[in-house]
């Protein structure tokens, strides 16, 4: 299954970068991807594309993000509004399935909480956590593995999760020292050619990172769609205890849990996730 090419649409604001594949199919998968200004869609559309045999699949760039405009501001209120104008506008306001993994997993937390079922059928969640105190048990983590990041130093990992970054030099430099924590099996040439041609936008990374206020925790049992956690055992940034305290709260929602893989989970074990995902969507279909 082929993309088509990539699509520009004005929303709210601002541009938007964005890919559709299966565009034959009636429901509709978006998929949105993780990096608080760090990254784009092209990964999560690529890992993701096997699903366009039965699903149309959206992925966009969000606010700031990739290709997609400079325009503020930059909130989880408003990546969650967005979300909704792409529904509206390019879903025909039809139920969509979402897929959200790391911060995009909490951009699909904070709609899932807002829209709810007017808005979803069913919420995929990758990855990710339900609020800000994850952080914490991430700079743990990278004390504990530091041994396999040389490069990086704990005033890196701090600054990540800060408003502190000095421009989009050093947060791609600090992307890069990082890289090995992501993977079980770490490729540093691949590293490298993934952060040589990546977007990065300090701005955009540093405003998200200004109020330390998300926090979903207690929101999460009103969340009133079915709901799948996927997580990699091994996720040092959002780790597994947060996916499952998600899959404790929400109602009725299921944990899958993927020993040896890392944060990036959807990449490592792509057919493990994508065989959980189908069986998910079969099983909950109205």
């Amino acid at each position: 299954m082929q993309p088509s090419e990539a699509r520009r649409i004005a929303l709210n604001g601002a541009t938007f970068v964005y890919d559709v594949a299966g565009d034959d199919k009636d429901e509709t998968i978006v998929v949105l991807h993780g990096g608080r200004g760090i990254g784009d869609h092209r990964g999560d559309f690529k890992a993701f594309l096997p699903l366009a045999d039965r699903y149309r699949l959206l992925a966009y760039d969000q606010r700031g993000c990739g290709l997609s405009s400079l325009t503020p501001p930059y909130n989880f209120e408003q990546y969650a509004d967005d979300l909704e104008a792409f529904r509206q506008t390019l879903c025909g306001g039809r139920r969509i399935i979402l897929i959200g993994g790391s911060f995009g997993g909490m951009i699909a937390l904070t709609y899932a909480v807002k829209y709810g079922s007017r808005g979803l059928s069913r919420l995929i969640l990758r990855g990710t956590a339900p609020s800000h105190h994850h952080e914490a048990e991430a700079v743990e983590n990278f004390k504990a593995r530091l041994h396999k990041a040389t490069s990086a130093s704990l005033g890196m990992v701090e600054k990540m999760f800060s408003d502190k970054v000095v421009d989009d030099t050093e947060l791609r430099l600090i992307w890069l020292a990082l890289q090995p924590l992501y993977f079980e099996t770490f490729d540093p040439d691949a590293a490298l050619e993934r952060t040589r041609v990546m977007h990065l936008h300090a701005e955009t990374h540093n405003a998200l990172f200004t109020a330390k206020d998300y926090d979903l925790r207690d929101k999460l049992p009103a969340i009133d769609v079915p709901t799948l956690v996927v997580v990699g055992g091994a996720d040092w940034i959002c780790p597994p205890s947060q996916s499952r305290l998600i899959a404790e709260k929400v109602p009725g929602a299921e944990l899958l849990e993927i020993e040896g893989a890392n944060h990036a989970v959807h990449v490592e074990a792509n057919a493990r996730v994508l065989a959980g995902i189908r069986d998910f969507l079969a099983r909950t279909a109205a």
